[in-house]
């Protein structure tokens, strides 16, 4: 899967016009504030999906004397599945519609499944900086890629959930409701037990993919590790399920006193360790962007093994904070993968061996 052509209308403070990349490395390098990430959200939102920096859709719609513009067009060519295709997505008074070849739909979201990406941004960072909802959201996000029906299983668990804590709140008033708890114990556990062995699965995919790429980022300095194991080694439909349903039982009294669910799917977490030691308060600046790093190319090889597609990597000011050994992998040794990263430094495409530049200044993109 390759970009080879991307086109910008009236897209935030990017002028008019387009690029050709080339389907290997390419850099987009410029002083801050200039459109760089802005052309990286351009081609994220034909993944169907909202953009990453989370902003609304009529606010992507240039600013024309402070008020941002009534629409916006975007177009890609893309070589997938052997061929070319053409997308476009249109932003209108806050809607947003797309077109696939030539037919017209009515929502951008009709694009899911026909481009993928990867997207690192500074923000996800905080994956590693912050606490296990945001590795429990980047393992699900993954997975919803990489298997759609998964996202159905996951909206169920969290359905049940939502009930069960809200009979646990009721429950301080009206005791006698205790009798109901145990069906929605085992609703949560019917869908919890699909979510947690999906994780599993995932992550033992994962691992290894993520420890091989640190290892090449790192030049092999330092050993990284991740576990995501729930229930002690229970890893089958029978021991999930009845490890699941203990645990319930045995927290049921301390979630009536507290008024939420204290166990399940929705309080795990996936461990990351450096040498030992816990990567988010033992690893440095530098090792907590490469684990990162080495997360989002692992996501990018399993949906390749899922689809038959290399989704396209997109990697928003990724330089900073690495030394050059880590550089010159992201640089040269991410073979048969189209990349797009963002950077300040117009050093960093000198030391390309093979790839294109483009320097944007307000929003002027030069090849």
């Amino acid at each position: 899967m390759n970009v080879t052509r991307l086109t910008f209308e009236q897209f935030r403070n990017l002028e008019n016009g387009d690029i050709f990349p080339c389907d290997s490395i390419n850099v987009i390098h410029g002083s801050n504030a200039q459109g760089k990430t802005n052309l990286l959200e351009a081609i994220w939102l034909f993944t169907g999906g909202h953009s990453f920096r989370g902003t609304k859709d009529a606010e992507l719609p240039r600013l024309i004397d402070g008020k941002n513009a009534d629409s916006a067009s975007l177009s890609m060519s893309l070589f997938t599945e052997g061929r070319e295709q053409e997308l476009q997505l249109h932003f209108k008074n806050g809607r947003r519609s797309s077109v696939i070849n030539g037919v017209e739909k009515k929502t951008g979201s009709a694009l899911v499944g026909k481009f993928c990406a990867v997207i690192f941004s500074p923000e996800h960072l905080l994956l590693v900086k912050e606490g296990p909802a945001r590795r429990r959201a980047f393992i699900d996000g993954a997975l919803c890629q990489a298997k759609p029906a998964y996202a159905r299983v996951l909206a169920n668990y969290n359905k049940a959930l939502l009930q069960r804590n809200a009979l646990l709140k009721d429950m301080v008033r009206h005791p006698e409701l205790r009798d109901t708890l145990d069906i929605w114990d085992e609703r949560l556990v019917l869908f919890g037990t699909q979510v947690v062995l999906e994780r599993i699965a995932f992550c033992r995919q994962l691992a290894p993919k993520a420890v091989e790429i640190y290892a090449g980022i790192a030049k092999e300095k330092e050993a990284v590790s991740f576990d995501y194991a729930p229930f002690d080694g229970a890893d089958d439909l029978i021991s999930v399920t009845e490890s699941f349903a203990a645990a319930l039982k045995n927290a049921q009294n301390t979630d009536i006193r507290m008024g939420f669910t204290s166990v399940g799917p929705h309080r795990d977490d996936l461990s990351i360790e450096i040498n030992g030691l816990s990567a988010r308060t033992y690893g440095s600046q530098g090792q907590q962007r490469s684990i990162v790093l080495a997360l989002k190319l692992a996501e990018a090889d399993i949906l390749f093994e899922k689809t038959g597609e290399r989704p396209v990597i997109l990697l928003d000011d990724v330089m900073s904070e690495l030394d050059m050994s880590r550089r010159d992998y992201l640089l040269n040794h991410l073979d048969g993968r189209q990349v797009f990263i963002t950077c300040c430094d117009p050093e960093t495409v000198r030391l390309m061996e093979k790839g294109r530049g483009f320097l944007i200044e307000n929003g002027r993109v030069k090849n």
